[in-house]
């Protein structure tokens, strides 16, 4: 439920107003913003009544919100939220964040490459995985807590702020000392203890879409994260998985418009591990700015062919810096 109060409300009518919906055995959450004074209720489960509130001095009009994502929506935050992270802002207003470097850290050689190649091409974040969540458990997985190292070092020597992804939470408290965003990959978006504990600490976060989620699911997950505190989330399309197979996944490029008019939160697109392909990575990320995404995310390695996680899909340099100047033609055009 959503009480929206007139403008000309007193703060002992906005107080008087929280007091009656904790008398409910509810929470009250105000909603500060430019064009008007708003209280959201949380805590139902169901449909609430709202004979209490509505006669209430200084209420407009009282809003029942159905959708299980209630701090995620624009109806609980109707003005878009940009979420600085690193020193870079994402979202309305700001120029696409690009996200780049290889799938995972390999070794500290290969890490200081990737980060001065990204960074000469004009990216603004540096990527790599130390902890590699994989299909098969023969497959690489990662580095560990010595990859976090070889990526803050790169980083720092680069000049670009890091993400990386966690996937439990007792590795929380240490990829917090080496990391500028903790990503929540796939196939933890629906880790709801993890969800909690990232929500917990206020620090910057991607949260990326399951592979079978949907937006509902996809937003709800999001919620998880805002309701114990931290609103520093960014969301990210990474393709879903259905029924073709010529594509690694299917890129749901519709989801970036449609998250943008539903939440409030910044949504970025990674066609890497959405295509597959190398040759598609291109004209997906083209087409994610030209839809409205914030950013993209994508996998750049300075040998794609020695790659040990997913060098089919991974740019080189040469490729990525002709990625970022098609980049800068179509931001002048958009």
């Amino acid at each position: 439920m959503l009480i929206v109060m007139d403008h000309a409300a007193t703060e002992a009518q906005v107080a008087a107003v929280a007091a009656a919906v904790k008398a409910m055995g509810l929470v009250a959450q105000p909603i500060p913003g430019s064009e008007r004074t708003a209280i959201g209720v949380l805590g139902n489960e169901g449909y609430v009544d709202d004979s209490s509130i509505r006669d209430l001095p200084g209420v407009r009009e009282v809003i029942h919100v159905s959708k299980p994502y209630k701090l995620v929506s624009r109806d609980f935050h109707p003005e878009a939220s940009v979420v600085e992270a690193g020193g870079v802002r994402f979202g309305n207003g700001q120029p696409p964040v690009i996200i780049a470097g290889p799938c995972s850290v390999e070794s500290e050689t290969q890490m200081l490459a990737a980060a001065h190649l990204v960074k000469a091409a004009g990216a603004h974040m540096l990527r790599g995985g130390a902890f590699k969540p994989r299909t098969g458990p023969h497959s690489f997985q990662g580095l560990g807590y010595e990859g976090l190292k070889y990526l803050r070092q790169a980083g720092d020597a680069a000049g670009l702020p890091v993400i990386t992804e966690v996937m439990r939470i007792e590795q929380l408290e240490t990829v917090c000392r080496y990391a500028d965003v903790l990503q929540i990959g796939a196939r933890n978006m629906q880790n709801f203890d993890l969800l909690k504990e990232v929500g917990k600490l206020g620090f910057p976060v991607l949260l990326k879409r399951g592979m079978s989620a949907t937006i509902e699911e996809f937003l709800s997950a999001a919620e998880y994260i805002l309701a114990e505190g931290n609103e520093r989330v960014i969301l990210c399309e990474r393709g879903i998985r259905t029924f073709e197979r010529a594509t690694r996944n299917t890129l749901d490029l519709s989801v970036v418009p449609l998250v943008r008019g539903m939440s409030h939160l910044p949504i970025i697109v990674d066609p890497s591990h959405a295509t597959g392909k190398r040759s598609l990575v291109a004209p997906m990320a083209k087409a994610a700015l030209v839809v409205g995404a914030h950013g993209i995310m994508v996998e750049v390695h300075p040998d794609p062919e020695k790659a040990l996680c997913d060098g089919a899909q991974s740019l080189d340099g040469a490729g990525f810096s002709k990625l970022m100047a098609e980049l800068n033609v179509l931001r002048g055009i958009l």
